[in-house]
């Protein structure tokens, strides 16, 4: 038997590649749309992907299952568990084998053994692995987002991020009792997890790839939660917000994913469309780093820093699903960063990028006597003293949970993901500045609103670790205020 993960670092997510080297057969689990990756190495080891599944219908990234099954002819595997309402649609037409608990499939001489783990889903399946050629007893198993190294995947993603009411503590309940179950299995037994630390399926996951039942019956703080009702309330504390995103890639991923055959390759355009495109109200996507595009900027553009670590959250939260869009290339990447760029976009399902330009275009829109707009930097002493004047709207685009644990005197919290919902609340007769953790956020934040119309827009580029480590004001939050005040 072999096994070999794969990780994408932009989703923070894992899927795995198990064969059998005796028959040459190949299962994959947990598959993106990067198919190519899963049948270059099955290939590598001479075998063929013939079985593909996944462990549950997912809510951060576009399923590969449809995508791998056409490329190679696998069968497909998915879970018939969870009631009506939460199997899969496209099974059906797919051809597809539906599990039940308890079920078993082959291959060739490994075993694997469903197991029904609801709980993050009603219809979450935990794949027992065993390798018939030497043993007799599993020695692994695919967690999926049941079981994470330091965590356990959250039960409230159907109710905060698809709108399905009342599922919370219900889902919480159905997780815990899922863990009481697992923990009978030999602590030996290794955990394969679907994420690691960054995802938003979790709150607490450790960044190691992997771990054992026993180490995380030690050490995971799930399993340390003896009652029912106290981890109930502990689980659904402290979630991460979930990006809009979240419920469009349940709804693909149930009815089934288009299948693409590759990433798209989108045509790079002469700088001279630019203006043609903007004058039309294109949308035009700014992958230049954020001190870039702050400096100067072709107006209307929203700046999506491909160099940052949360690139498919930001593009999740703010980009449509339902119109063209274009690209600016990073600096000193050209087309390899375009390529990045949308393969990760197409990952999240962005499959409409409609052309791209190089970094050069926003330089030639200004040598031809177009102005840039800019994003300004306010200092924290400067703002300190305008702040007591009263003379300008300061807004936190942080994170709730990250305002609650400290903020800026009387500065009310609009996080980025709900920014374009609220432009309402925000005057636009006094210089705004915003402000997030270190200054990337912020700059996004003020492209949103520039393309918007809004003017005298100011960045704190340092953020809220700068202003604290100078030493000024800072009080805690009690909860989301209802928008932006006028003065401090």
């Amino acid at each position: 038997m072999f096994l070999k993960r794969f990780y994408e670092e932009k989703l923070a997510q894992a899927s795995y590649l198990l064969g059998c080297e005796a028959t040459g057969q190949a299962l994959v689990v947990d598959a993106n749309r990067n198919a190519a990756q899963y049948a270059e190495e099955a290939a590598r080891h001479r075998s063929r992907i013939t079985h593909v599944t996944e462990t549950h219908i997912h809510a951060d990234y576009v399923s590969g299952v449809r995508e791998l099954a056409a490329r190679t002819g696998a069968r497909i595997y998915l879970s018939g568990e969870g009631g009506p309402e939460w199997r899969y649609a496209y099974a059906e037409d797919a051809g597809a084998e539906l599990l039940a608990d308890g079920d078993t499939f082959r291959v060739g001489n490994v075993r694997v053994d469903a197991l029904h783990t609801p709980g993050h889903t009603p219809e979450h399946l935990t794949f027992l692995v065993t390798d018939g050629a030497a043993a007799d007893r599993p020695m692994g198993a695919f967690t999926g987002d049941f079981i994470f190294v330091g965590d356990v995947g959250r039960p409230d993603l159907l109710e905060r991020a698809a709108g399905v009411g009342g599922t919370m503590d219900p889902a919480a309940r159905e997780l815990f009792r899922s863990l009481q179950r697992f923990r009978d299995l030999p602590d030996y037994l290794q955990i394969w997890p679907a994420h690691g630390a960054g995802s938003a399926c979790g709150k607490a996951m450790g960044a190691v790839p992997q771990s054992t039942l026993g180490y995380e019956k030690l050490f995971n703080w799930a399993f340390a939660i003896p009652s029912e009702a106290a981890f109930v309330q502990a689980v659904l504390e402290g979630q991460p917000e979930p990006p809009k995103y979240f419920a469009r890639m349940k709804r693909i991923n149930r009815e089934g994913p288009r299948v693409l055959d590759g990433f798209p390759r989108p045509e790079r355009l002469p700088d001279s469309r630019l203006a043609h495109l903007l004058e039309a109200a294109a949308l035009v996507v700014d992958l230049r780093h954020h001190a870039d595009f702050a400096a100067g900027h072709v107006p209307g553009a929203i700046s999506i820093p491909l160099n940052s670590a949360s690139f498919t959250a930001y593009a999740g939260w703010l980009l449509p699903y339902d119109r063209d869009f274009y690209l600016i290339a990073p600096r000193r990447r050209g087309a390899e960063g375009v390529n990045e760029a949308v393969s990760a976009l197409t990952l999240i399902g962005f499959d409409r990028v409609a052309g791209y330009f190089y970094a050069g275009a926003v330089e030639s829109w200004a040598a031809e006597g177009r102005p840039l707009e800019t994003v300004p930097a306010v200092a924290a002493a400067e703002l300190v003293e305008r702040m007591r004047a009263g003379s300008v709207t300061v807004i936190d685009v942080r994170w709730p949970a990250e305002w609650e644990a400290g903020c800026l005197p009387e500065v009310p919290n609009i996080p980025l993901g709900y920014l374009p919902d609220r432009l309402d609340q925000i005057p636009r007769d006094r210089p705004v500045v915003l402000h997030c953790r270190t200054g990337v956020r912020s700059v996004i934040a003020a492209s949103l609103l520039q393309a918007a119309g809004f003017r005298n827009i100011l960045n704190l580029p340092g953020g809220f670790e700068d202003w604290r480590a100078r030493g000024y004001p800072v009080e805690g939050g009690a909860g989301e205020r209802a928008g932006p005040t006028s003065g401090r």
